[in-house]
């Protein structure tokens, strides 16, 4: 009967089945004998063997050695081969393109930035230009890449295609530049809110493993949110979900026009560029100058080592203030975890979640529990990563196709 071939229970499927458990075993746990595949996903010796040799002539898996330890000739021990595809991922802010192309395993094989210099070269030559310096760096070409996933600030519309909230990205907002990036690239490319990649990040690898309900609040360059709601980003019907920078909130003035602004009252109140103007409002000396997000996490930093004084005055007032745009997003989405991510949140550690932990029990009914995040190294670009492995896997372990 035509099609059967494909359909759910027949022999292919099963086998394609089987095919992606062993590889993602793999995966997890690295090199493993043929006996512990057999036994981690129940079948037999027979076929397993032909499983690992099914997967070895597909180019997905290859021999790494013998294991040792035990007496008698060593069990040959197969991996994932890390050639089998590689994905890449893009960091874009107002200053930078930050650039990475990681083989199928994860591990980051090439890296590049570039300065983003406004409108001096267009957006197109500058994601080409930092893509590539990634890909030499990792000594392949652009046609070895399956997918590229694009960080950005605020979302492109999926209704319009334009990019919204981000109106300081410039030369971003051309109703063409997605039209324009398709053509000039030879791989599928996705487009994501940077904050959204840091909470894949964050369930992938970090803090929000085994939750399919968080709410991930970064503090950096920006304050934002992103929300995951079984297990699923919520991005919100223009995107634009979780840009909790714009929300009103008590203790700071009514910000109108907010777009115009690209800010509102949460941002103004605890954003990245609050600590040092409240480190000053407090008289500490050495308040750091330069960009916004690095002198908030050198004053958090320090405060989180005085435990009196106008320091712990300092880190109690920033924990109030965020505490009090949290208290709005618990309030309506009752998630299970918070995670704290970002560096001016992570830099307190430990100190300052237990007081924004305090807080929000004083300020919100919902009580979630609060963590910090784990993925501390380039979050929103390992996010771009895991996003862009995840669909390059889909696609290169289906061995049904």
């Amino acid at each position: 009967m035509a099609g059967t071939a494909g359909t759910p229970g027949t022999p292919r499927v099963l086998r394609a089945m089987n095919d992606r458990a062993a590889l993602d075993l793999l995966l997890e746990h690295g090199p493993l004998s043929r006996a512990r595949i057999g036994k981690l996903t129940g079948l037999s010796k027979p076929t397993a063997s032909q499983l690992l040799a099914r997967l070895e002539a597909a180019g997905l898996v290859r021999l790494t050695g013998t294991s040792e330890g035990r007496p008698g000739p060593g069990a040959q021990l197969y991996a994932v081969d890390p050639h089998a595809a590689y994905a890449a991922g893009l960091d874009v802010t107002p200053h930078r393109i930050r650039a990475a192309v990681a083989d199928i395993t994860g591990r980051t094989v090439g890296e590049h930035e570039l300065p983003t210099p406004g409108r001096a070269r267009p957006v197109v030559q500058q994601v080409t230009d930092a893509l590539d310096g990634a890909v030499k760096a990792a000594g392949l070409t652009r046609r070895d890449v399956h997918r590229l996933v694009i960080a950005t600030p605020g979302a492109f519309d999926p209704g319009t295609g334009r990019l919204r909230y981000a109106s300081h990205l410039p030369g971003w907002h051309s109703p063409a530049l997605l039209d324009e990036l398709a053509a000039a690239l030879p791989m599928p490319v996705e487009y994501e809110n940077d904050v959204n990649l840091v909470a894949v990040a964050e369930q992938r690898l970090g803090a929000a493993r085994g939750h399919t309900d968080f709410v991930l609040l970064w503090n950096e360059e920006g304050l934002g949110a992103a929300l995951v709601l079984g297990g699923r980003l919520h991005r919100g019907w223009t995107g634009g979900a979780g840009e909790v920078g714009f929300l009103p909130v008590p203790g700071a003035p009514l910000v109108r026009q907010v777009t115009k602004a690209n800010s509102g009252g949460y941002q103004e109140l605890a954003g990245s560029q609050a600590v040092p103007a409240l480190a000053r409002e407090l008289g500490l000396a050495h308040v750091p100058s330069g960009p916004h997000a690095e002198a908030a996490a050198e004053l958090v930093a320090r405060a989180a080592d005085h435990p009196t004084g106008p320091y712990r005055e300092l880190l109690r007032t920033y924990a109030t203030r965020l505490a009090t745009g949290l208290a709005s997003l618990v309030s309506v989405l009752d998630p299970e975890l918070v995670v704290l991510s970002g560096s001016a949140l992570t830099a307190g550690g430990e100190v300052l979640r237990a007081l924004v932990q305090a807080e929000l029990e004083e300020l919100a009914a919902a009580r979630p529990r609060l963590v910090v995040g784990d993925v501390r190294e380039h979050p929103v670009l390992r996010g771009a990563l895991e996003s862009a492995l995840a669909a390059t896997r889909d696609e290169v372990f289906d061995t049904s196709r």
